[in-house]
C-alpha cells in the first residue's frame, strides 16, 4: 500500500470517511495533501478544515463534517492525532464526545470526506468507537515501512527534483538517519540545495550534510566495544557526553541495542528471513539487518558478557557519584580483560 492507491481511490471514487494510519509524519503528510486535493484551489478556504484533536473538541469538527459544501461539489475535514482511537491513557485538552461520533459514521454526510490521520502504530479494536469506524471507513493503514520502500521512495522523490543518488550515498543517508523516512525526506532539501550544480548526490555529500543519529553513533559505540578498541568506544563516548547526551539514556540504549544483537543471534536460525523476525520483535526491519549483520561477527558470550556488564554499569551509574565517563572506562578494561 502506497499513497499512489490512496490518490488513486480518492480521484476515482471518494469516500465518506477514511482512516489514514502511519507513525511517518512525511506519510500522513503525503496523505493529508492528496485528501486536500480533493477540493479545488479556489474552494479550499470553504471546503476544508483540519482540527487538531490535542486542542479541538470532537463535536466542533462533526459539525463542520455535517454542514454541505459551500459552492463546491465536496467539504473535507481532517482530524489529527486522534488519540481517543487508542488505548493511551494521557489526557487531552480537548473534550470528546465519542457518542457524537459513533451517530455520525451511522449516518455519514455523504458530500463530505471526514479524514481520520492516525500516527500510531495501533488502534484499540477493543473500544467501540474504533470497531464502528472500522465497519465504515476506508482504510489505508501503511504500517512499518521496508527498506525497499524506503529506496523508492527517496528515488521517486530524486526524479520529481531532477537528481540522482550514487548507491553508496543512498546507504549512508539511510544509516545515518536510523531509515526515518521523515528525516530522510527533510535531509533531502538540504543536499538538493548542496548539489545543485551537479544534479548527482554523492557519498561525500551526505557525510558532510548528514548529520549521525544518536541510535547510529550508539551503534557505532556498540561495533567499538565489542571489537575491543577500547580508544575508539571512549572517544565516542567522551563525544556524546560532550554533545549534551544522558549517561543513563546512553546506556539503556546500549542495553536495548545489545539486547537486540542478542535475541538476532539466537532467533535468526529458527526463522526464515529478517522481515519475518522484525515482525516478531516487534521493530523495523532495517534495525534487524544491521544487527544480523553485527551479530554474525561475534559470539553469544562476548554479546551475553557486554550486556550483563552494562547492566552493572547502569547499578553504578545510578547509586554512586562518580564520574560517568569513568565508569564506562572501567566497564571497557573489564569486558577487554576478560
Amino acid at each position: 500500500m502506497n499513497i499512489q492507491n490512496l490518490t488513486q481511490q480518492l480521484t476515482s471514487s471518494p469516500q465518506p470517511v477514511y482512516l489514514i494510519q502511519s507513525e511517518q509524519l512525511y506519510i500522513l503528510e503525503k496523505a493529508r495533501q492528496a485528501c486536500k486535493g480533493l477540493i479545488a484551489l479556489e474552494e479550499q478556504a470553504m471546503n476544508y478544515a483540519s482540527y487538531d484533536m490535542d486542542d479541538v473538541d470532537l463535536e466542533v469538527a462533526l459539525a463542520d463534517a455535517a454542514t454541505i459544501p459551500f459552492f463546491g461539489e465536496r467539504r473535507v475535514v481532517v482530524l489529527e492525532k486522534p488519540l481517543f482511537l487508542t488505548g493511551e491513557t494521557k489526557k487531552q485538552r480537548a473534550n470528546h464526545n465519542l457518542d457524537a461520533l459513533l451517530a455520525y459514521l451511522e449516518r455519514p454526510e455523504p458530500d463530505t470526506t471526514l479524514v481520520f490521520l492516525a500516527p500510531y502504530e495501533k488502534l484499540d479494536k477493543r473500544k467501540k468507537v474504533v470497531k464502528a469506524l472500522l465497519k465504515v471507513a476506508e482504510v489505508f493503514d501503511f504500517g512499518v515501512i521496508s527498506e525497499r520502500d524506503i529506496h523508492e521512495l527517496i528515488n521517486t522523490d530524486m526524479r520529481e527534483h531532477g537528481f540522482k543518488i550514487e548507491p553508496a550515498a543512498m546507504n549512508v543517508l539511510i544509516q545515518r538517519t536510523n531509515a526515518d523516512l521523515t528525516i530522510i525526506m527533510q535531509e533531502l532539501g538540504k543536499l538538493y540545495l548542496y548539489c545543485y550544480q551537479e544534479k548527482v548526490i554523492n557519498r561525500a555529500a551526505v557525510e558532510d550534510l548528514v548529520t549521525k543519529s544518536l541510535g547510529e553513533n550508539v551503534f557505532d559505540l556498540v561495533t567499538a566495544v565489542l571489537a575491543r578498541k577500547t580508544t575508539t568506544a571512549l572517544t565516542l563516548y567522551h563525544e556524546l557526553r560532550i554533545n549534551g547526551e544522558e549517561p543513563l539514556k546512553m546506556n539503556a540504549l546500549l542495553i536495548g541495542q545489545f539486547r537486540l544483537l542478542l535475541q538476532v543471534k539466537g532467533l535468526m536460525p529458527k526463522v526464515r528471513n529478517e522481515k519475518e523476525l522484525a515482525t516478531q520483535l516487534k521493530v523495523h526491519p532495517y534495525r534487524v539487518k544491521l544487527a544480523n549483520q553485527a551479530s554474525s561477527r561475534f559470539t553469544m558470550q562476548d554479546l551475553s558478557r557486554a550486556y550483563l556488564g552494562l547492566f552493572d554499569l547502569e547499578k553504578q551509574l545510578k547509586s554512586t557519584q562518580r564520574d560517568p565517563e569513568i565508569l564506562f572506562e572501567l566497564f571497557m578494561i573489564n569486558f577487554v580483560n576478560k
